[in-house]
């Protein structure tokens, strides 16, 4: 890649294993089979726009890292923050949680994931962790697919003022399309970047 001289990539890749190592334990090393998937996400954290388009990346999306139970798309989304601009940060949220908050407190619960704060030009930068994990959840007996209405509703702020989000999923592209809708599934097209782990990596959690 041209212009990779501006960064040293093996110090990219140093940093996160030593973080990874101090977070995860001894044990976490960045796969050399990996390697291509994290050369994409630093190439997009930093926002090297020439090298994201030899990668097909459009760094004014956001990222959705799909790929098997267990192959560090948690812990590699953690990792890759301090490579962000601050304007571009994100908290990590599992959809999860999202959906015990929807069941505890109802759609206000929603709120900090679909308006914007006060002095606030778009939404605060998310990555909802393992999309497809959540379960459909009442509250007070009224259905909400929890996730489908945050992901609608951030959709429409990604066009109106380029509201980033990122997602983290084990599911396949059919598979979403079957828990959220063909509605959604082709705003999600335009919102993301997919970048996916191959189906036979192993489970790095073992």
């Amino acid at each position: 890649m041209k212009n990779c001289k501006i960064y040293d990539l093996q110090q990219c890749y140093n940093f996160l294993e030593y973080h990874g190592k101090q977070t995860y334990g001894q044990t976490f090393k960045i796969q050399e089979e990996d390697k291509p998937i994290i050369f994409k996400l630093l190439i997009y954290a930093i926002r090297d726009k020439s090298n994201a388009l030899q990668l097909g990346l459009d760094v004014n999306k956001g990222i959705l890292l799909s790929g098997p139970i267990g192959c560090g798309k948690t812990s590699i989304m953690h990792l890759l923050k301090p490579f962000m601009y601050q304007k571009y940060e994100y908290k990590i949220k599992t959809c999860r949680e999202i959906s015990y908050e929807f069941a505890k407190h109802g759609y206000e619960a929603l709120q900090p994931y679909t308006m914007k704060g006060m002095n606030q030009s778009r939404l605060s930068g998310f990555c909802f962790d393992d999309l497809g994990a959540e379960q459909q959840i009442k509250h007070f007996g009224n259905d909400c697919n929890v996730m489908a209405e945050i992901l609608i509703s951030r959709y429409e702020n990604f066009i109106e003022n380029n509201s980033i989000t990122h997602i983290t999923t084990n599911l396949s592209a059919s598979e979403i399309e079957k828990h959220y809708g063909n509605r959604l599934r082709s705003r999600m097209r335009n919102m993301f970047n997919l970048i996916s782990f191959e189906s036979e990596s192993l489970d790095k959690r073992k």
